[in-house]
């Protein structure tokens, strides 16, 4: 079967850090595939406040994201009270969207690999858009 492999990134701009809790962990003992999805949608939205805006705003009131595609590669299990470490670098920046590259660690464990496609959506007019310059000048802003 073949598998699509994430590799780390060279630097990550952004760090979350979250405990795993009862309600992310499965009947297996560890964190489950919904949990790792939800982490790292926090550790998104996280970003996004830390530049002053929201998955629902991106500069203007209109202007959103919405995701495209989502890859994972599981490397090493969490358990629950698990303090875990979301370091996330915004990549691939195109006219339409970019991708959120995120390495998921505890302590010296690397857990997990996640990749996020994420393209701009205009919520009123309901269309895919270009990457509003106010996120793009934030992002700049970021990598100084």
């Amino acid at each position: 079967m073949s598998r699509i492999k994430l590799v780390e990134q060279q630097e990550y701009e952004f760090h979350f850090t979250v405990t795993l809790q009862p309600r992310d962990i499965n009947v297996g003992g560890h964190m489950g595939n919904d949990a790792l999805v939800s982490l790292v949608g926090a550790a998104r939205a996280d970003i996004f406040h830390s530049m002053g805006m929201s998955e629902l705003d991106l500069g203007s009131a209109q202007i959103g994201i919405i995701m495209s595609d989502l890859v994972v590669n599981y490397l090493a299990e969490a358990f629950l009270f698990d303090e875990l470490f979301i370091d996330t670098h915004i990549g691939e920046l195109g006219r339409n969207g970019f991708r959120l590259f995120h390495r998921v660690t505890r302590k010296e464990t690397l857990i997990a690999l996640v990749e996020t496609g994420l393209v701009t959506f205009n919520y009123i007019s309901k269309k895919v858009v270009s990457v509003p310059e106010m996120l793009l000048k934030r992002l700049k802003q970021q990598r100084i």
